[in-house]
């Protein structure tokens, strides 16, 4: 039946909690339809103005075309991989999904985890239910006035901390990018990671995987963790090194370690599978009942949102360009996010204020999708949340960002369009500008240093004294370890002063390799960054 006149209709193709259906219902009809086969599909979703699903229902290119009034795709829960967004964003439709509303869950999954470990729950459970009475067997370990260290203070990272404060333990957490006001106002200490490990009685991740972190816990990171401390992650499987970590429970190097997420889903490794000393659970972080009907109810707000108009919280596709704008915006929106994870890749810190300057042409378009590019590379590689154009301002406020924008029409020399974009936090800045030419990004400009290269592949980015050999000196040393140099940029303050020397790689640098670099005198940092192709 049609929706009445002004009213718009809202098609829900699998089950979610009722609290995010009677909020839909205030403002719109709702078709529950959650038998439909494919061909159905493309029928019902014809007179629909919004559709909500979960991850069975496949959302094609063809079922946008044969919704011709749709306007937003809801997604009630956190990946949207059955979603065609490329589809979606071409047809503008803005797709949303509820990343925030199972953070309390995955924080209490972790305590739980943390107790159940200490106190060798699940193996006592096993024993009792086999028959046997090992009172002496699962002697514990009190949680009270232990170290918890946090890597990672993001949201289910400050949720965490809250929780064990209240259990009495003393919170110390590692996250290069949290500013530290935030931290201070959490009342915890934020400290190098090498110290976390050294210190901590119970180490729990709670980071993004991406290329930074993977394998961020491996077997020299075990090493230096406490003996006889313990593991959590309830994060991302690819974290941890799952070898290290048995060798190290095997040593009892560990006292033990509780996972809910692996590097392969469900896990097939007999040693991780069967180890006495690992707490298993099956990726049960947000599998709680108050979890599912806090997504359904935020999906269903930002859907009301795009409905009426208004900016949802969590798109993940693009916003929509004006037209007339949209050709000359598209290079340098690849820029600006290119210039963004490059810029994110040297500073390596706490980010405070962001200052992005548009000169020439730029300073005429509107700015805002260039904004939000640079603020999505810039944050897209620290923090567990799915940054895109759409959110990507909204992130930054939540970090307590500063954006600071400066307009030049009048700069248009050498190049007609010029993008700046400078970090600073305490007493780090780090700045990069860039130009697009020929309809490739460039970078034209790292902190003081005039250069010109492509921003993507793998960057070695080394500041270094400008003098004879250096330049060989690390050209040998990467030659010997097989890394193939594509190109190279130098650029310096005057004849033997300070300089930088940025190579682009085939290949990524090795940390090992890294700190050999250092050891090279008059090369003062070796930093690789890993960009798109």
């Amino acid at each position: 039946m049609a929706a009445p006149e002004g009213r718009p209709r809202v098609l829900v193709t699998e089950p979610i909690d009722p609290a995010g259906l009677a909020l839909l219902r205030q403002v719109a009809d709702v078709d529950l339809r959650t038998d439909l086969a494919p061909d159905a599909l493309l029928d019902a979703v014809r007179a629909c103005d919004a559709l909500i699903v979960r991850s069975e229902t496949p959302v094609t290119a063809a079922v946008m075309e044969a919704a011709p009034r749709l306007q937003v795709i809801g997604r009630a829960g956190v990946g949207v991989d059955n979603i065609d967004l490329e589809a979606a964003t071409r047809r503008a439709v803005v797709v949303v999904n509820a990343p925030r509303a199972s953070t309390v869950a995955a924080a209490e999954h972790t305590l739980a985890l943390l107790l159940a470990l200490v106190r060798h729950i699940p193996q006592a459970d096993a024993s009792v239910r086999a028959g046997r009475w090992e009172r002496s067997r699962f002697v514990g370990v009190e949680v009270r006035d232990k170290v918890l260290g946090i890597i990672g203070l993001g949201q289910i990272g400050q949720e965490v901390a809250r929780r064990a404060r209240g259990l009495a333990m003393h919170v110390i957490a590692h996250d290069p990018y949290l500013p530290a006001e935030v931290a201070a106002r959490l009342g915890v200490p934020l400290v190098p990671l090498d110290e976390l490990l050294a210190r901590s009685d119970v180490v729990t991740l709670h980071v993004p995987l991406t290329e930074a972190t993977r394998g961020m816990l491996g077997r020299e990171a075990i090493a230096r963790m406490k003996p006889g401390a313990r593991l959590i992650n309830a994060a991302r499987g690819g974290l941890v090194d799952e070898e290290a970590l048995l060798d190290a429970l095997d040593r009892g190097h560990l006292a033990g370690a509780a996972l809910d997420v692996f590097a392969q889903e469900p896990p097939r490794h007999p040693r991780l599978t069967t180890h006495p000393r690992v707490v298993l659970t099956p990726h049960l972080g947000a599998s709680t009942a108050e979890a599912q009907a806090a997504v359904a109810v935020d999906v269903a707000r930002q859907v009301v949102a795009v409905l009426q108009g208004r900016l949802a919280e969590h798109a993940v596709n693009a916003p929509i360009v004006p037209p007339e704008a949209a050709a000359a915006l598209a290079p340098f929106a690849d820029l600006a996010d290119r210039l963004g994870r490059f810029l994110g890749g040297v500073h390596g810190g706490r980010l405070g204020r962001v200052r992005l300057v548009y000169g020439g042409e730029l300073a005429e378009l509107p700015t805002a999708p260039l904004q939000a590019a640079v603020l999505r590379g810039l944050l897209g590689l620290i923090t567990e949340e799915r940054v895109n154009l759409a959110n990507a301002p909204l992130v930054a406020r939540r970090w307590g960002l500063e954006i600071v924008e400066e307009r030049r029409p009048d700069e248009r020399d050498p190049w007609p369009a010029l993008l700046g974009v400078e970090v600073a936090a305490e007493d780090q800045r780090r700045a990069v500008a860039g130009t697009v030419i020929r309809g490739e990004p460039h970078v034209v400009r790292v902190d003081e240093y005039w250069v010109d290269l492509l921003p993507r592949g793998y960057l070695l980015v080394c500041h270094n004294d400008d003098r004879p050999g250096m330049i060989g000196k690390v050209g040998t040393m990467l030659g010997n370890a097989d890394v193939n140099i594509a190109y190279m940029q130098v650029g310096r303050d005057r004849p033997r002063g300070r300089a930088i020397m940025v190579l682009g790689l085939d290949d990524p640098v090795p940390p090992d390799l890294l700190a050999e670099l250092l050891t090279i005198p008059g090369i003062f940092d070796a930093l690789l960054v890993a960009l798109a192709t």
